[in-house]
């Protein structure tokens, strides 16, 4: 049985035919708070800084400071997205912030970061697909735009993960860190052109049955805050850490290899993957599967940990600044998360 797909009716091509050509990233930005919390100060705190190294890669993660908040994080890399394009904030049509933990149930992120920004005619709203939502907020956004319906979108991945983790369970805690990242789309004018930006495919998908790997049980509908909820903790993240490990390390190199067969494309093709930053074991597991050179691997998890939907635009924005990317380059994205979900797609830069 396909990993990517549990319906043996199903062309494994068809669920990758869909494609965005003419979607252009004109400008990239991020923002990571000040407050680093290395592995040496969680030693102090009675976690193992060896044990953090040797199973996740990470030797260092930030914190937001006590008036810092997701949508803060989001108008910051958002603000510097913009000046890094030279676009005003009034051109704006639409803001995209890809969130598990907005500021508040409502109003979104996205509607306090399009205040903060001064982007008065933007549409916007928050997408929660968790460590797969950038790409489900980038291709959402880049469809919007392929129709004609905005010229400009923002799109943002910004997280506060250590409001949502518990610093008793020290296997869970160490992984995650809060940041954010943008990017700034737009339509291409000549969508047509055989080297025009965007994806050649991409596809969304989830795994439902196996929400229970990656949950946070209070706090919602189902088990509203109470006492007795935070009594068991029930407000932070719960994680099965083996099974989602297993998972993703089985997942990425199989829809890798599906979407560049979709488009009659080799793995010499890519010229740079970009994977969530979960975990360096798994993103090592998943190149030594495929027989990637590491070289091409862009890996930034040692020092901000994992974002969630903040990891993506992050190595976008840092392989972007450090001047990696050039015309018609081809990047394999994976985004894999809490749902589950995942979303992947083949994009000429």
């Amino acid at each position: 049985m396909s990993i990517a797909t549990d319906n043996k009716e199903k062309s494994k091509g068809s669920l990758w035919n869909r494609s965005l050509p003419g979607i252009r990233i004109v400008s990239t930005g991020m923002f990571a708070p000040d407050n680093e919390v290395r592995n040496e100060d969680l030693a102090e705190l009675g976690y193992d800084s060896d044990w953090i190294i040797q199973r996740t890669g990470i030797k260092s993660r930030r914190h937001v400071e006590a008036d810092q908040a997701t949508s803060d994080m989001a108008t910051n890399a958002a603000r510097a997205c913009l000046e890094n394009a030279g676009v005003s904030p009034d051109e704006i049509d639409l803001i995209i912030v890809a969130t598990m933990t907005p500021d508040h149930y409502t109003p979104s992120a996205a509607c306090l970061t399009q205040a903060k920004l001064g982007c008065r005619t933007a549409a916007a709203f928050d997408l929660n697909a968790a460590c797969s939502g950038f790409v489900y907020a980038m291709t959402t956004a880049g469809n919007i735009l392929s129709n004609g319906n905005c010229q400009k979108a923002l799109v943002i991945g910004s997280e506060t993960m250590s409001m949502v983790v518990d610093p008793r369970d020290k296997k869970t805690y160490p992984l995650f860190g809060d940041a954010a990242g943008a990017v700034l789309l737009e339509a291409d004018p000549k969508p047509d052109d055989e080297m025009a930006p965007g994806f050649l495919t991409y596809r969304l998908a989830s795994v439902g049955e196996m929400s229970d790997c990656l949950l946070i049980p209070a706090g919602g509908s189902r088990q509203p805050l109470s006492q007795e909820a935070l009594d068991e903790r029930g407000q932070y993240l719960r994680m099965d850490g083996r099974t989602v490990f297993k998972w993703a390390v089985r997942l990425v190199p199989e829809i890798t290899r599906e979407m560049l067969g979709a488009v009659n494309l080799t793995l010499d093709d890519v010229d740079w993957f970009i994977y969530h930053q979960a975990n360096k074991r798994i993103i090592y597991s998943v190149a030594d599967e495929l027989g990637v050179d590491l070289d091409k691997v862009l890996i930034n998890l040692e020092k901000y940990g994992n974002t969630s939907a903040a990891s993506i635009p992050i190595t976008l924005h840092e392989g972007h600044s450090a001047g990696r990317f050039k015309r018609g380059d081809l990047i394999a994205i994976a985004g894999f998360g809490a749902g589950l979900t995942w979303a992947s797609g083949i994009l000429r830069w």
